[in-house]
């Protein structure tokens, strides 16, 4: 097994063509032998009867306990039938006539009886010839004796041997030669194979652009020539994706980096009193909270992506979830005079982990007052629909352009850059809750109509029917 596993691929499949074609062939030669030798055994023992018959009426009794062959009788034409084994026995087991070709020996054992008609036997005489023979019953004079007439097989094993022979010869070179020929054709018919590889060796890191040569894209060896160019495509979207998102996380983790240096840098070269001071400080911690959560934003996204975020999911109402999240994002609504409201249904429960779902809304409501201009109103409705349950958050911000609209839970993605690092945003708010949902086996929904204000809607699957003792129990 090892053995075959060092072979090439084209090696083994002509291995494996050769050995199934061996055995075919084999079995066909064997077929055609036996029928050959079949064949030729009929034609003997059809001659045998022929020659049975024409003979049976020549003999007469030349004495009690003998009988001659008139051959006298016969014509120019059916001389050539006198048999060359022929010999006579009685009803009594006597022998009344042997051929010289016979000498002292006989045509097999004697006869127990006389019956009517023997078919033909195959017997070996002591020199070693192989005889065919038939029997047959005739009377002569009222006294019914046994007639034997053999012929000789020797011409019909040498016939079936020389076509075994030349067989024998003709098989090994026919596979030589089927052998070479299927070789050639796995040859070329993997060749694109040597060309895919060949071409992929070449592809690096830095060159995911690169696709495999396709000859055929409808058979097996195109199939896969697709398949690794698709799996390229993936790699060079994540690399740069993870070039962006390092481009993007250095960008951001320097913003607050260079701010603290600067303020810091700006007060040693002043001399100012604890007021003074007291606002460096200040804005020096300011960046340094921004600092932190964004680091907090990156090891969450970080911690997701490698899955160790396990889940810890309860059933609770979908209202209360919002609620809650409101009640956290409120007091920044209050610093821009927003109003807020909540209204929903408190009969729908969800199964998930709450305190992710609850990270995720609070999330989009931060985004909400973030992008709603000062008095404006920011409303937050949970439901059920369509068999799951639903929370959305519109704002009264200016919307999203269209053709922003399918990146907007892209890490770093920004719609105005400027204004969202303004207001400490870093673009990783909308990813993190996008991956909160669907952890939890829903989706998040972006709806946003021509003029102005947006909607996001997290669906959440409902939960199971439970008793509202056991509910309350569990919220």
């Amino acid at each position: 097994m090892r053995a075959l596993e060092a072979i090439s691929i084209r090696g083994r499949l002509t291995l494996l063509y050769v050995g199934l074609l061996s055995l075919v062939l084999i079995l066909y030669a064997a077929g055609t032998s036996a029928f050959l030798f079949r064949n030729l055994r009929e034609q003997l023992d059809n001659r045998l009867n022929a020659d049975v018959e024409t003979i049976e009426g020549l003999f007469a009794w030349d004495g009690p306990d003998r009988v001659r062959l008139m051959t006298e009788n016969l014509d120019e034409d059916a001389r050539d039938l006198q048999p060359h084994y022929l010999e006579v026995w009685s009803g009594t087991g006597a022998v009344l006539y042997r051929s010289p070709q016979l000498r002292s020996e006989d045509l097999g054992p004697a006869p127990n009886g006389v019956p009517a008609r023997l078919g033909a036997r195959s017997v070996q005489l002591a020199g070693g010839t192989r005889v065919r023979f038939v029997g047959r019953r005739h009377v002569i004079d009222g006294t019914p004796i046994r007639i034997r007439l053999g012929l000789s097989e020797e011409p019909l094993w040498r016939e079936f041997w020389e076509m075994v022979s030349v067989l024998a010869v003709g098989l090994p070179v026919a596979l030589l030669l089927i052998g070479g020929a299927g070789y050639a054709v796995a040859r070329r018919a993997l060749r694109p194979l040597d060309v895919m590889a060949s071409r992929a060796e070449k592809i690096t890191a830095d060159k995911l652009g690169e696709r495999l040569p396709i000859a055929n894209p409808n058979d097996e060896l195109g199939h896969l020539g697709r398949v690794f160019n698709e799996t390229l495509a993936r790699l060079e979207r994540s690399f740069e994706q993870l070039r962006r998102f390092t481009a993007d996380a250095s960008h951001e983790l320097r913003t607050p980096l260079t701010a603290i240096r600067s303020v810091g840098e700006v007060s040693l070269q002043k001399n100012g009193d604890a007021d003074y001071y007291r606002d460096i400080v200040g804005s020096m911690l300011e960046e340094a909270n921004r600092l932190t959560k964004l680091v907090d934003s990156l090891l969450t996204m970080s911690r997701a992506d490698a899955g160790r975020i396990p889940l810890q999911p309860t059933e609770f109402s979908v209202l209360d979830l919002a609620k809650e999240a409101a009640g956290v994002i409120e007091v920044l609504a209050e610093e821009k005079n927003q109003t807020m409201t909540i209204d929903g249904d408190p009969k729908v429960f969800v199964r998930g982990d709450r305190l992710i779902l609850r990270q995720a809304l609070i999330n989009l409501l931060d985004n909400a007052v973030k992008y709603s201009p000062e008095g404006g109103r920011i409303e937050v409705r949970a439901g059920a629909s369509d068999g799951a349950a639903f929370v959305d958050v519109q704002d009264s911000g200016p919307g999203i352009p269209v053709e922003h609209r399918s990146h907007v839970f892209e890490r770093f993605y920004r719609v105005d850059k400027a204004r969202a690092r303004g207001e400490g945003g870093a673009g990783l708010g909308l990813s993190i809750s996008q991956w909160a949902v669907e952890a939890n086996g829903g989706r998040i929904e972006l709806q946003c109509n021509n003029g102005p204000g947006c909607t996001f809607r997290m669906r959440i699957p409902k939960a199971a029917p439970l008793t509202q003792k056991h509910r309350e129990r569990t919220s």
